[in-house]
Order: structure tokens, then C-alpha cells, then sequence
């Protein structure tokens, strides 16, 4: 039986380290630098969300009222400038898009981006917002280097422009690479205003994923110094109780 434990062990152990290698070896993506903290980040990336991508895009486990609880924004703020799918203050986010228009336009349904930043990353979530390219071999006129032949156009290309790859020297016998993107035509954004951005957009699709991680966030200071409270008082009545043992 103990034999058996060590073969379930070293086998677990084994895959754990293959998994990590494999993701080592995946490709670096840049620090998206969110900070769930910075409320005007969030109230930014809200308004790029609900003006460039919830037309394809849902978030189907977050409501408009939860929202403005969560953002600091009043219910007419958010009906006013975040509502554009003609939803109550109540519903969840729900694009107005019919599932068979976006299968003639898109091939398939556009993803529910609720758990986006949980699945994915916010690492990814903003390379990804950052990868797009011009590809007039692409169907839709646009590619992806971090997800090649994605099936979305960019919804931002008016912020950032219009990019074009720069390819690494060829070598006989294998494919062309693509060594870096440039910029051909810019967007009403500059190039650090773009990042910022993406960032913000990247920002307010991880509290998306997870509304409760402010609330978490907010007691958790609360919880360590009871805890701390908690720890002071049981050593002083551990001293209390020991005084007299020698």
C-alpha cells in the first residue's frame, strides 16, 4: 500500500513539472499591471468595454446594478453611458447580437467574456488586446499573434491604428515568423495612451471575473488584524496561566 502512495505521488509530482515546463516554454506575455484598487481604471475600461465590445461580447454573470455598486456609480450614470443593449438596471450584461447573425459574420458565436481574465489571464487578456495585425490573407481583413486566425476583427483598431508584422530574416525551409508588430497607421490614441487602455479594459474584465475579490479585498485588512487582535489576547492569557509554573 505505501508503495502504491509513492507510485500516486511521483506520478502527480511528475506531471505538475510537466505542466510547469510547458507553460515555461509558452511564449512571455507582458505584465498587464491591473490594479483592482484604482476605481477610475475600472470606470475606464467599463466605458471602452460597453462602446467597443459589448455588441459581440457578453458578460453574462454580471449585472448593471452590481456595477455601479461596485464602481462608484450612480444608476443613471450606468443606464446612461453603459447601457447600450437595452437592459434593466437588474439584468446581467447581455449582448444584443443574435446568436445566428454572429454565426454569418463570425463563423461562431462571439464568447462570453465573464470569465475571461479566469480562464486566461490578465497577462493574456492584455497581449492579446495589444496582437492585433492587418493580415489580407484573413477573412476578416485581421489576425492575432498571441491567438493566430482568431475569428474577431479588432474592435479598437480606431484607438490604437492599424499595425502590419515585420517578419524575422527567412531561413530556408521554414515558415515565415513574425518578429514584431509596427504601427502603419495610428489611432486617436498614442502609443502610451493605447496601453493605458488596455490596460484599463484588461482591469475592468478581471473584476468581471471575479465582482467579489473587491469586497474580498476590502475585509480582508479587517480579518488580519482581528487575527492579530486574536493572537495579542491568547498571549497574554497564555502568560496569565503560566505564570505560576515553574
Amino acid at each position: 500500500m505505501t508503495k502504491r502512495y509513492i507510485s500516486l505521488f511521483a506520478l502527480a509530482f511528475g506531471l505538475l513539472l510537466g505542466t510547469s515546463a510547458a507553460m515555461a516554454e509558452g511564449p512571455e506575455l507582458p505584465d498587464a499591471g491591473t490594479n483592482l484598487r484604482d476605481t477610475a481604471s475600472l470606470q475606464r475600461g467599463a466605458h471602452i468595454f460597453f462602446n467597443y465590445c459589448v455588441g459581440c461580447h457578453s458578460l453574462k454573470y454580471l449585472r448593471y446594478e452590481r456595477i455601479a455598486d461596485d464602481l462608484g456609480l450612480t444608476q443613471d450614470e450606468v443606464m446612461k453611458n453603459l447601457d447600450f443593449t437595452g437592459g434593466k438596471f437588474g439584468d446581467p450584461v447581455v449582448s444584443h447580437m443574435p446568436p445566428e447573425d454572429a454565426q454569418k459574420f463570425f463563423g461562431k458565436a462571439p464568447p462570453d467574456l465573464s470569465l475571461e481574465v479566469s480562464a486566461k489571464g490578465e497577462n493574456w487578456v492584455f497581449a492579446y488586446l495589444n496582437a492585433f495585425y492587418l493580415d489580407p490573407k484573413s477573412p476578416i481583413g485581421w489576425n492575432n499573434t498571441v491567438l493566430p486566425n482568431a475569428a474577431m476583427p479588432f474592435p479598437l483598431w480606431e484607438l490604437q491604428g492599424e499595425q502590419v508584422p515585420v517578419m524575422k530574416p527567412a531561413t530556408p525551409g521554414d515558415d515565415p515568423q513574425i518578429e514584431k508588430l509596427t504601427l502603419l497607421h495610428p489611432g486617436k490614441l498614442t502609443p502610451e495612451q493605447y496601453q493605458q487602455a488596455a490596460r484599463d479594459v484588461t482591469n475592468f474584465l478581471q473584476y468581471a471575473s471575479e465582482p467579489a475579490a473587491l469586497e474580498r479585498r476590502h475585509y480582508g485588512i479587517w480579518v488580519v488584524l482581528f487575527l492579530l487582535g486574536f493572537t495579542f489576547l491568547a498571549y497574554l492569557l497564555k502568560k496569565e496561566y503560566w505564570k505560576d509554573v515553574h
